[in-house]
């Protein structure tokens, strides 16, 4: 049984939620989402608290319904607080800087790269060597900082690349005479 998908999902003050069938929409402070469900789940909203259930007792609705209800509970905070990720640029000229809707990056390739962002995500470069996305959709935000950091992804004999700001680079030692 999943332990995650029995816990109702409350619905913070400010957020209205509505269910339609399998399609559930939530507007808040930051914006609005909408998100439609597994046919293999049943969502109703109860007492200002979003209840998922599974269909059946099998294991692709069990598999379902923590998945499902994981997604809804994003989609409410998301729409109350915004994610925030934090990338750092380590190497000697590595940079990074906006360019109306672009991200600009110098990775020490012979090119800059320009990286376009995503609808409804908005990224700022507070430092040349930092980059915060921020936006209510978690999986977007999470997904926009994976391509990012998938340019020059941290190595491990320097830390040279693009990190996570609380990712831990495990050091290797290098060669020995």
């Amino acid at each position: 049984m999943s332990r995650i998908g029995k816990k109702a999902i409350a619905v913070p003050q400010g957020v209205t939620v509505s269910v339609n069938g399998q399609q559930v929409k939530a507007k808040g402070p930051k914006g609005e989402l909408e998100f439609v469900v597994n046919d293999l789940c049943t969502v109703a909203l109860e007492d200002n608290k979003l209840a998922l259930k599974p269909v059946d007792n099998s294991k692709p609705a069990r598999s379902m319904w923590g998945m499902n209800r994981t997604r809804l509970a994003n989609m409410v905070d998301g729409v109350a607080n915004e994610f925030t990720k934090s990338l750092n640029l380590v190497g000697v000229g590595y940079r990074a800087q906006m360019k109306g809707a672009s991200l600009n990056l110098a990775l020490g390739f012979s090119h800059d790269i320009n990286f376009d962002i995503p609808q409804g995500i908005k990224v700022v470069t507070p430092k040349p060597t930092e980059i915060i996305i921020t936006g209510i959709d978690k999986q977007k935000v999470g997904q926009t900082a994976a391509e990012i950091r998938a340019f020059r992804p941290p190595e491990p004999y320097k830390g040279k690349g693009v990190k996570y700001a609380d990712e831990y680079i495990f050091r290797k030692e290098g060669k020995k005479k």
